[in-house]
């Protein structure tokens, strides 16, 4: 997880207050109509205690980042990472809608008949404070599946109708040792029957000690479904400390050896095939490989080798960045999934329009993409990572069939 520095922090400290201060402002025009002044000031108390308490929690938690035992640290930071969204957003929702309200309406209407105003503003920032309570506590483990034919002329005939399960981004550690969540979505996998699983990285948040006890969950997984992986960027210990590049390495190899444990094949810009009837898809893994900062481990040309122009396949990559740069218009590589950008966790969807943040930074965001013959898919994530919890963007276990 991103660490940001002590200036940084103090900026957002700033802003948490300054917000606090404008709301507590409005918040005197909601409480003139109790009658009760106890209540005003028990409420006028909480507010404050709330508003000095966060602020002061944020700060003890940057100074002290570095003395916390690191197993803490992740659960620390995103819980104040979610009481900060969850206070925050409604709070500049409800000074944002109460002062346009009042601006607007002064200029038409006598101020004795404003007792509206308030009333609106607070409950404009009461019901996102309830979408993303829902979102932390019901949707973040509230699982989608995605159902997504693929048309490829190419696609050899003993593979008409084969089943691919796509997952990605679980980061384990977010999990925090929630055995039953993942055995749920291990149960939907089986029941869609699949012929194989891809997994497309970020299994960890950055440790190894992330998958203590879950050799279990993913060996409920059916034995008859061959399962492929690839790395993430989280997945190799890069935004970590390490006393040693040997202990950093460590950490790799035994994510890496896990994967054998429960039967997935990491393809480490290596392919492998599967074969059918005298028929083959040749299923290739490349290491992540992202635009700076992001790291290029992932060597693409390594990982087709031995294959042919004619060879059908099918691309594992972390980063949908790859397929712009290095796959459509370059490989004849007919199908890439990828994952790594959660859909930002937040966003809106009807039917086949989607919106989110994170599309001003990623053309591939989410969803099934196609240039010429080249298909590419983003798996929203199944996992979660910093803010606790899914606004409007479930976490996703897509089912693809192959069908020319």
């Amino acid at each position: 997880m991103k660490s940001y520095p002590l200036s940084v922090i103090i900026l957002l400290c700033l802003a948490i207050l300054m917000v606090d201060g404008i709301t507590f402002y409005w918040l005197q025009s909601v409480l003139q109509w109790i009658d009760l002044s106890v209540y005003t000031y028990i409420i006028n108390g909480l507010f404050v205690c709330f508003s000095i308490g966060l602020v002061t929690a944020i700060i003890v938690l940057k100074v002290r980042l570095d003395h916390i035992d690191v197993k803490r640290k992740q659960r620390l930071i995103s819980s104040l990472y979610g009481l900060t969204v969850s206070s925050f957003v409604p709070k500049i929702i409800f000074v944002m809608c109460i002062t346009i309200l009042s601006v607007t309406n002064q200029m038409f209407t006598p101020i004795e008949n404003l007792w509206f105003i308030p009333v609106l503003g607070l409950i404009a920032g009461i019901l996102p404070f309830l979408v993303i309570v829902y979102a932390v506590f019901k949707a973040v483990y509230h699982f989608k599946t995605y159902h997504i034919t693929v048309h490829h002329q190419d696609l050899p005939k003993a593979f008409e109708g084969f089943r691919v399960v796509h997952i990605s981004d679980l980061h384990l550690g977010s999990l925090n040792y929630r055995y039953k969540v993942l055995d749920r979505a291990i149960q939907i996998i089986n029941e869609l029957k699949p012929d194989i699983v891809c997994f497309t990285g970020d299994l960890v948040n950055n440790y190894a000690w992330e998958l203590k006890g879950w050799d279990s969950t993913f060996l409920k997984l059916s034995p008859e479904i061959k399962k492929y992986a690839v790395l993430g960027n989280h997945d190799y210990g890069d935004y970590s400390t390490w006393h040693s590049e040997a202990d950093k390495q460590v950490n790799l190899d035994t994510l890496k050896a896990f994967y054998s444990r429960i039967g997935f094949k990491l393809l480490l810009n290596t392919n492998a095939v599967i074969s059918k009837h005298n028929e083959h898809l040749h299923i290739i893994g490349v290491e992540n490989w992202g635009l700076p900062p992001f790291k290029q481990y992932g060597n693409l040309k390594q990982s087709m080798s031995g294959l042919s122009a004619s060879d059908f396949k099918i691309l594992l990559s972390h980063d949908p960045t790859h397929w712009s740069e290095e796959v459509v218009n370059h490989t004849n590589i007919a199908v890439t999934l990828a994952g790594h950008t959660h859909g930002m966790q937040a966003g809106l969807q009807f039917k086949n329009k989607a919106w989110s943040p994170i599309q001003y930074k990623y053309k591939h965001w989410a969803g099934l993409y196609k240039e010429t013959n080249q298909y590419l898919y983003v798996n929203r994530g199944l996992g979660w990572l910093g803010f606790p919890g899914r606004l409007g963007m479930r976490p996703e276990i897509t089912l693809l069939t192959l069908t020319s």
